[in-house]
């Protein structure tokens, strides 16, 4: 395991909504990606999900409650909680979950990226 530059990682892609993978620890997949607009609404039955914000700000939209997230600041949706991330223009943001997750929860679109398609970098 060398180390990681978090920046440097951030700067090998544009793409928005598309999870890239950096790390693995104890079965949990650390991802960073990059967002702008809103997602989709989805779930995930039996795994948390973690986000911590780098820049910009993004917003995870529940179904009774938004939490804003700035750089810096992090937010963990419990299992089960359908949400919606929304980010500003250019929002760069990390997300730790188990290897098990699935992009969006069983709610498959055209923005879905599927687990074996999510690329190490």
């Amino acid at each position: 395991m060398n180390k990681i530059n978090i920046s440097e990682k951030f700067g090998m892609f544009n793409e928005v909504w598309t999870p890239k993978v950096i790390a693995e620890s104890n079965g949990q997949l650390v991802k960073i990606a990059k967002g702008s607009g809103e997602l989709v609404w989805h779930k995930h039955d039996n795994e948390d999900e973690l986000f911590i914000v780098f820049r910009g700000q993004l917003t995870l939209q529940l179904r009774n409650e938004n939490i804003v997230l700035n750089a810096g600041e992090m937010y963990v949706v419990p299992k089960g909680v359908e949400h919606c991330p929304k980010a500003q223009p250019d929002t760069h943001f990390m997300m730790v979950e188990p290897s098990s997750t699935a992009h969006t929860g069983e709610h498959q679109s055209e923005v879905t990226v599927s687990s074996e398609k999510q690329t190490w970098i």
